[in-house]
């Protein structure tokens, strides 16, 4: 029987495989990402990646940025142990930290001016997001921003209307075995709490942001990118 280390390697690597050929629109994502940063982050920001993977795409999006300084948290070691690499890359301090992001953000006592989260708050259900929400605006200052990319659902569909959507991509997913696109279909089915935009919105707005947006829905329409700051 595989290992631990075996079969999160073989996931990493189907991961990795997804992100190459942009299944999940991780280009348009990180773009997006770089642009509002570069537009709106103060000179010298504190960037924190929560979920961090491997670091790679965040740290192509803040090259080119004021960013002073680069916090990457993450639980997988394997993922972390690939990230210095990365993080070398950016001309400012950087830290990777092994922990969990609810955890880090609860005992988070440092400035902060950024923090970012894809692909990861939806394994919390609602009440944990929101709570989440709220701690990240209490850490905040008045020009900080929090960004997010998750699943959404449309509005009016449950849980399982989305894992439906899901499963219609194989297909499209053609560079992927069958074995790693049911694994995926196996781990959203377990992990995974998506919500309609509006819900997003609003766990935002009652965390207290007094901005909410919407700023980028993915090609495939099971994921968008959310802005909240104020």
């Amino acid at each position: 029987m595989p290992s631990n280390q075996e079969l999160f390697a073989k996931q990493l690597s189907a991961y990795r495989k997804v992100v190459a050929l942009n299944y999940m629109a991780h280009r348009e994502v990180y773009e997006v990402l770089r642009e509002v940063v570069a537009a709106e982050a103060r000179d010298g920001f504190v960037f924190v990646d929560l979920s961090c993977g491997t670091a790679t795409a965040s740290v192509a999006a803040l090259k080119d940025t004021a960013i002073g300084r680069y916090v990457g948290i993450d639980t997988s070691e394997p993922s972390l142990a690939v990230a210095p690499e990365a993080v070398k890359e950016l001309r400012c301090p950087a830290e990777l930290r092994c922990q969990d992001f609810v955890a880090a953000i609860e005992a988070w006592s440092e400035p902060l001016d950024v923090v970012w989260i894809g692909q990861s708050l939806h394994h919390l259900q609602t009440p944990g997001k929101q709570a989440f929400m709220h701690r990240v605006r209490e850490l905040l200052p008045a020009r900080g921003l929090f960004l997010i990319w998750e699943p959404t659902c449309l509005e009016g569909e449950d849980r399982n209307g989305w894992f439906e959507r899901f499963g219609r991509l194989r297909p499209v997913w053609s560079g992927i075995s069958d074995a790693d696109f049911a694994a995926f279909d196996t781990h959203n089915r377990a992990s995974d709490y998506a919500e309609t935009a509006s819900t997003w919105l609003s766990l935002g707005r009652n965390a207290g942001f007094r901005r909410a947006e919407e700023l980028l829905t993915v090609p495939n329409q099971l994921a968008r990118l959310y802005r909240f700051s104020g």
